[in-house]
């Protein structure tokens, strides 16, 4: 029973990675660099945790003697999702093999959906078979969306805003952690109906928001021969 529990815990996040790679069909990322990204996202499980300790430990609501829902939602989304942040930056975006936009999404999901696998073979050993079907279909592909969408707009950065601080690393950061903490806010509500609608409305707003980022990232790679008249302007400037 461990090993079915272990390998539902593992299956999502790299049906998710592979499925990511298959759409990067231009110039795909060398596999080790994927694999290391992977794992650098696992580890990455480390500073989150660290920096979430300090934020309810010694957050607004604490300093405050309150204790909020939101404050909860956002220590984790911030937390969890600046730690993400921290190793792409670090890891990936200096690399070579980050050429075009799309790699951003590459780069980002894999770190991603490493962090995911590693918490979510966390939970499923605590919670069992239950646990492990629910986040299948909602904790894991909502770290999935994350990555795309903080994917997105590194592409961007490297390619159009290079400041060492610019809007889109700014609007990476900011744009991830906001979904993130609006999707954990619904799950940590005790209404279970708006628990429900909450998080799948966060979970399919972050799908759609992808896919589309995705298509966009494939139109504005400089090795596709299908440059759109609007988009022709992305390298300028």
């Amino acid at each position: 029973m461990i090993l079915i529990l272990l390998a539902l815990a593992v299956a999502p996040g790299l049906a998710i990675a592979i499925f990511i790679y298959e759409k990067d069909k231009l110039d795909r990322e060398p596999l080790h660099l994927l694999v290391k990204s992977f794992f650098l996202g696992a580890i990455s499980i480390i500073p989150a945790a660290l920096l979430e300790t300090l934020a309810q430990t010694y957050g607004i609501a604490q300093t405050l003697d309150i204790d909020t829902t939101a404050h909860y939602a956002l220590a984790v989304g911030l937390s969890e999702e600046l730690s993400k942040f921290i190793f792409l930056m670090w890891f990936a975006y200096p690399k070579k093999e980050f050429n075009e936009p799309f790699d951003g999404i590459t780069y980002g999901v894999m770190i991603a959906m490493g962090f995911a696998t590693l918490e979510n073979v966390f939970y499923v050993m605590d919670g069992g078979l239950s646990v492990a079907i629910v986040r299948m279909f909602t904790a894991v592909p909502a770290h999935a969306t994350f990555g795309v969408i903080m994917g997105y707009f590194v592409g961007l950065a490297k390619f159009k805003h290079q400041q060492s601080i610019s809007f889109p690393k700014v609007a990476a950061l900011a744009t991830a952690a906001g979904l993130h903490a609006t999707y954990d806010f619904c799950l940590f509500m005790k209404n279970i109906p708006l628990l429900i609608i909450g998080a799948l409305v966060a979970l399919i707003a972050g799908i759609y928001f992808s896919l589309k980022a995705i298509r966009m990232h494939n139109l504005n790679s400089p090795f596709s021969h299908e440059w759109h008249p609007e988009e022709k302007e992305f390298f300028k400037g």
